[in-house]
């Protein structure tokens, strides 16, 4: 990926590169609600951080406003040291160096495997098609499902749509991969073989932002867990510092539900 150094921290480091992706006082309200409260938050190159936390707290919010496909209220975003766009050809390109991989698959359900892969680099960053094709193919044979490449996403488990959503993301050559909860809509068998695709680009260096309830890929990829509750970044740290001495109660009363079972 030319977006990503080969010399990128690998997971577990304690020293990520220069900041990439960063957030300060950032504010959201829908309504009444306050989503997001004050949020500050730092990612470096090649960081890995996931963002846990329980349901409405706004880890998808704020995933979704590095995006822009949430705008927020006040603060101010900034993904390799630019503001984020408005509007028009300039929010394009963001979104072409920001991938995303969402719950729902997202796949176009008309389109093989192999065109919605090639949809973007060809449309977005005009890439040849026989170009495009020969990438999408390695992306597809990376993430496990290069022979699906001539079906449609309705012939494939819900693992696989995953897997080729992202290595749609991937096709595009983003600086950042924001993953919001993409284990949540698949069964406990599929789980293991996106988680392991992450792994993957964890270890090659990839920055990735993941909001997940998968506590096995906190540990063992993040450079650094994100606790959030309430629309607040409650506290952050690396991962055997917050499973084993979690510094609020907050923290120690959420993990003490989750880790039981």
């Amino acid at each position: 990926m030319t977006a990503t150094p080969e010399a990128a921290v690998a997971p577990g480091s304690a020293r990520p590169g220069e900041p990439l992706v960063e957030l300060h006082g950032v504010q959201k309200w829908y309504g009444d609600l306050h989503v997001l409260q004050d949020i500050e938050l730092t990612v470096g190159r090649g960081e890995v951080v996931v963002v846990i936390g329980p349901s409405g707290s706004g880890k998808s919010t704020l995933c979704r406003t590095i995006n822009r496909l949430e705008t927020v209220d006040q603060g101010d975003i900034k993904v390799d040291g630019k503001p984020l766009p408005q509007e028009g050809k300039a929010l394009a390109a963001h979104r072409a160096d920001v991938g995303m991989v969402f719950q729902s698959f997202n796949l176009f359900a008309h389109k093989t495997i192999l065109e919605n892969v090639t949809l973007g680099p060809i449309k977005v960053r005009r890439t040849p098609k026989a170009q495009a094709e020969a990438r999408a193919q390695e992306l597809l044979d990376r993430v496990g499902v290069g022979q699906q490449a001539a079906k449609y996403p309705a012939q494939l488990s819900g693992g696989q749509q995953q897997r080729v959503a992202i290595a749609r993301a991937l096709a595009m050559e983003p600086k950042v991969m924001l993953f919001d909860e993409p284990t949540s809509a698949l069964d406990p068998e599929m789980i293991k073989e996106v988680l392991d695709v992450m792994v993957d680009l964890a270890e090659r260096g990839m920055t990735m932002i993941v909001v997940t309830h998968e506590m096995g890929f906190a540990r063992t990829a993040a450079n650094r867990v994100v606790f959030m509750a309430d629309g607040r970044i409650v506290e952050e740290s690396d991962p055997e510092t917050f499973f084993t001495q979690p510094e609020s109660d907050r923290a120690r009363d959420f993990l003490g539900k989750i880790l039981k079972h």
